[in-house]
């Protein structure tokens, strides 16, 4: 059965609230295991449009407390160049100083990809997905709440995983107007990660992925279901007020979840997420989301 859990922390500072809402969630088993952290770095943009370091570096800190085997921060970033947005973003430089490996994926070779064929796929040949994310013992996701205007409609957990997909893929997926957001869903059967922090602290209510307009929300997640945790960003967005496309529908009628729900992904409704909040304020909230998940 479907985890669930989602864990809600009102706190501006990213450091404090990550290891929150990770100590709440509660670390998975990483002692003598291989972790990937997967960050949202598509483009170096300051945080929403990118992550934080603050988030990368108290989650780097709190998988090494776990003893693992190795830890590796790995992502393909879009449009901008990778090895750029990891120097721009001082991820080498953490991984030198942290002992973990920082890995580029769209400079692997050939081999270090593998074709995925998704079942109903809305691929026309399936994508090309990273090794290092399929060979980990566990995959650590780090989102952050925003929408998206170029056909995604938000980017959070789901939308995350672009970025262990080649980039010779990305053509397909970013003219298929009609069917983008299936086909964000379906790459999410390559892999299933093992945890998962939505960095909200601000938010974009519009635009986005890079830029868009500012929410400075103050909220933190963390969740093992990428359904339960983006139903949960999506009710958040609609909490505040964005975009028509977001609006006009209801939580679980929007495509990225539809599809992933379909895939059995994760939660099939409202009824399956419990939202956990860690203090009275974050009570008060939690019960806003819960309204709107229920509507």
């Amino acid at each position: 059965m479907a985890d669930g859990r989602v864990v809600l922390a009102l706190d501006p500072d990213r450091a404090s609230a990550t290891r929150k809402v990770v100590e709440a969630m509660g670390m998975p088993d990483l002692n003598d295991k291989n972790v990937l952290i997967k960050p949202n770095f598509n483009t170096a943009d300051p945080p929403p449009g990118s992550t934080h370091m603050d988030t990368l570096r108290t989650m780097v800190e709190l998988v090494k407390e776990e003893t693992p085997r190795k830890v590796a921060i790995g992502d393909r970033s879009g449009p901008a160049k990778t090895v750029k947005v990891f120097q721009e973003k001082g991820v080498f430089d953490l991984g030198e100083k942290m002992g973990v490996e920082c890995i580029v994926f769209d400079q692997m070779p050939k081999d270090r990809w593998t074709r995925i064929v998704p079942p109903g796929s809305h691929w026309r040949n399936g994508f090309l997905f990273a090794k290092p994310a399929l060979e980990a013992d566990a995959v650590i996701g780090l989102c952050c709440l925003k929408t998206h205007q170029y056909g995604g409609h938000f980017t959070m957990s789901l939308k995350l995983t672009t970025g262990m997909v080649h980039g010779s893929n990305m053509t397909e997926l970013h003219t298929s107007i009609i069917n983008q957001r299936n086909m964000i869903a379906e790459m999410n059967t390559a892999y299933t990660p093992t945890l998962l922090v939505m960095d909200g602290v601000e938010a974009f209510y519009e635009g986005g992925p890079m830029t868009g307009k500012r929410w400075k929300a103050d909220m933190t997640f963390a969740a093992k279901d990428r359904v339960a945790l983006d139903a949960v960003g999506v009710a958040a967005l609609k909490m505040h007020g964005t975009t028509k496309k977001i609006e006009n529908r209801g939580v679980f009628e929007q495509d990225q979840i539809k599809r992933a729900i379909e895939l059995g992904l994760g939660v099939s409704g409202p009824d399956e997420i419990d939202i956990i909040p860690l203090d009275d304020k974050a009570a008060g909230v939690a019960d806003r989301l819960r309204e709107i998940l229920d509507g």
